[in-house]
């Protein structure tokens, strides 16, 4: 395999993210696998034979964001009582990244914290929601309100797991891709645009890189009050998507690749990003038919749901803004009715 290793201020929070072949993973003590039915279907015969526990449970949890609840975390630590988890425990977040979310976010408050090792089965998953630790459930106000920070012993990456997810949510873990390139790495977005990630050996230097970049900003900002809000680009758009839309009609990635498009009409106005920059960024988008208009009925309403999200500050929302295609701005300064403006050209 292949590691990457993210190191983090207190170095006992460290921890390594390995790509390639699943290893055999021991552990010492009890072990709960927790995923969700298709993926439990698909994969846990591949898994189970790589772990060692003294005592296995598998903890199924309903499949879809509609269930990254209070109902389903209470279910979850239900079952770990049910078990009689300890300290010791160690669970194992076996899915996307509902899955991994949940099950971090279990294992931060079971007992005020215990170990969990994260194997994603989606793309989106593998470069973005199982690596800085980030774990949370959504309610009614919005995505991810409530959570902790809690970093994982460690990160397994096969692509194995890959062969089976279906072309549109292999589309959304390509847009977190695309969106790491246009705000970090102006030569791996050139790249991008050359490569073909259908293709084994693109896609696993694709995820290499995405996870590198990524691994550097949680290393220098572990609880996101810095510079790791850059990776926020198209998230701030995206979440009012996905709140409008109750999180059923796009998947996480194929709203951020909506956002992203409007984050970039508003850099235009400002003067960060071409006209050229902005189309290619579009183009690339497209390429893997993830959506980039999202018809937004009720401007003044969506612009009110930017401050449910946890990174607005008062009366201020954070946007996270192309800067060209490879660097960014975060802006805290921008007026309300050049944000309405931005919003109303994608009326229906």
């Amino acid at each position: 395999m292949g590691g990457i290793q993210i190191h983090l201020k207190r170095e006992e929070r460290s921890y390594p993210i390995e790509i390639g072949e699943l290893p055999s993973i021991e552990i010492e003590g009890k072990c709960g696998i927790v995923t969700n039915p298709k993926v439990g279907g698909l994969h846990l015969d591949y898994l189970l034979p790589k772990v060692k526990a003294d005592e296995l449970y598998i903890i199924t949890l309903p499949d879809g964001e509609d269930y990254k609840n209070m109902e389903s975390l209470t279910f979850l630590l239900d079952r770990l009582f049910d078990h009689r988890f300890d300290r010791r425990s160690t669970l194992i977040a076996f899915g996307g990244g509902v899955i991994g979310d949940m099950t971090g976010f279990g294992a931060a408050i079971y007992q005020r914290g215990i170990p969990f090792i994260q194997i994603p089965t989606t793309l989106l998953a593998q470069v973005d929601a199982s690596v800085g630790g980030k774990t949370g459930i959504n309610n009614r106000f919005g995505k991810n309100l409530i959570g902790a920070f809690h970093q994982p012993e460690a990160v397994y990456i096969d692509t194995y797991f890959l062969k089976t997810l279906p072309e549109r949510e292999f589309a959304a873990g390509v847009a977190e891709i695309i969106k790491m390139a246009v705000i970090f790495d102006r030569e791996f977005f050139n790249w991008l645009e050359g490569a073909d990630l259908s293709r084994e050996e693109d896609l696993r230097k694709a995820i290499g890189r995405s996870i590198e970049l990524k691994a550097e900003i949680v290393a220098l900002d572990e609880r996101e009050g810095g510079v790791r809000a850059s990776l926020n680009y198209g998230h701030t758009f995206a979440h009012v998507i996905e709140n409008e839309t109750g999180y059923r009609r796009y998947l996480h990635g194929e709203a951020v690749a909506m956002g992203m498009v409007l984050a970039n009409r508003l850099a235009l106005q400002l003067g960060l990003l071409k006209e050229e920059e902005a189309r290619r960024i579009e183009e690339l988008l497209k390429r893997y038919n993830l959506p980039t208009r999202y018809p937004i009925e009720d401007p003044e309403g969506f612009y009110d749901r930017f401050f449910l999200d946890k990174k607005s500050r008062g009366s201020q929302i954070a946007f996270v803004l192309p800067k060209g295609i490879g660097s960014f701005e975060i802006r805290r300064d921008i007026e309300r009715e050049r944000v309405l403006a931005v919003l109303r050209e994608s009326a229906p």
